[in-house]
């Protein structure tokens, strides 16, 4: 070993020793501090969700005070009354039917009841009605393929936030550092298009688009090409949103949906049905539709926040038993949120004491 081998060697041990080892009470201190950041952020996203859902909150909740003011226990009198107050939060008919009666034999069961423990069982009743919607938080909720893009069909009328839709997810998939290509497949509208283009450029996600009155399923067919081509990881199709013609519909989302199967055989991986959470009954009747028309997989319900119309959200996913994926509780871009059926019963009803 020669004087510079020597020299080299030094160094590195005195360079050794002069990084010391992470003890184990840093690591735990390390620890701390990042499952105290991730409880800051949930605490974050938990009252960013309270924000959106106040006004479905105080609606229910007043007529649910109204109704349960000065009584001790739960009689028929107060089961009457709470029906009237899910039908007219939108919870739907059905839904309340099933609520009411459930509660009907726990109260046979336990016989005595008080309001207090109405509130528990409802939250509860509630909860367990909704679909799962996600099995991991990882890549916004959307279980990404490796080696194959996951394509994600959007569908719902015009007006029900489609495109915003489209647009905020794309943003949480990049953000997460997938690469996004978003397909322009509604060429009926070119407001469509160039919203949709404003919306891609946000979100740092690539669009693929064809002159306004092409075929829907030829942009489709393109985006999937490219998206493949690209190693692209997941692919967002914007649909036309008409109803006047159910069997023009279904013809359009069935020819889009097997040309896409011509180049990744399995696409769509999911079709998500995008409904307007403010229009209340209209979104049931909405929803029905566009299961008749074609498989749906998933649905996002969009402005909660201005609405005190939320109860419509439990209600569809009962009545559909499809998953609720996301909802809308604002205009930012990150203000489309992960579906968690706990947090949303949460959020409606306070902490269980």
């Amino acid at each position: 070993m020669g004087f510079f081998d020597l020299f080299k060697k030094k160094k590195v041990e005195e360079t050794t020793a002069d990084v010391a080892p992470v003890t184990t009470e840093e690591q735990q201190a390390i620890a701390r501090e990042e499952e105290q950041q991730a409880q800051a952020q949930a605490e974050v996203e938990r009252k960013e969700l309270e924000a959106g859902l106040e006004k479905t909150k105080e609606g229910f909740f007043g007529k649910l005070k109204r109704a349960i003011a000065g009584r001790t226990t739960v009689d028929a009198d107060v089961l009457d009354d709470l029906e009237e107050v899910l039908i007219t939060s939108d919870v739907g008919v059905d839904t309340t039917v099933k609520i009411i009666k459930r509660i009907e034999e726990r109260v046979a069961r336990d016989k005595y009841l008080n309001t207090e423990e109405l509130q528990h069982i409802l939250r509860d009743e509630i909860a367990q009605l909704m679909e799962e919607s996600h099995r991991s938080t990882e890549d916004f909720g959307i279980e990404v393929k490796e080696g194959t893009p996951f394509v994600l069909m959007v569908v719902g009328v015009n007006g029900a936030g489609k495109t915003t839709t489209i647009g905020k997810l794309a943003a949480q998939l990049t953000k997460a550092g997938r690469k996004v290509y978003i397909g322009a497949a509604d060429t009926f509208r070119a407001a469509a298009i160039d919203q949709l283009a404003v919306w891609a450029e946000r979100a740092g996600a690539t669009m693929v688009r064809q002159e306004m009155g092409s075929d829907p399923a030829s942009v489709a067919y393109d985006t999937l090409r490219s998206a493949v081509a690209n190693n692209a990881d997941v692919v967002l199709i914007d649909t036309a949103g008409r109803l006047h013609n159910k069997v023009g519909l279904m013809k359009e989302l069935t020819k889009i949906r097997n040309v896409m199967s011509k180049v990744i055989p399995d696409a769509p991986h999911d079709v998500m049905l995008v409904l307007d959470g403010s229009t209340g009954q209209n979104a049931f009747e909405q929803a029905k539709q566009f299961t008749e028309a074609t498989q749906v997989t998933s649905l996002t319900i969009t402005k909660l926040d201005g609405t005190a119309k939320g109860g419509v959200v439990i209600g569809i996913s009962d009545k559909f038993h499809i998953p609720v994926r996301y909802i809308g509780i604002g205009e930012g871009i990150d203000q489309l949120k992960m579906f968690d059926r706990k947090e949303f019963v949460r959020a409606m009803f306070g902490d269980a004491k």
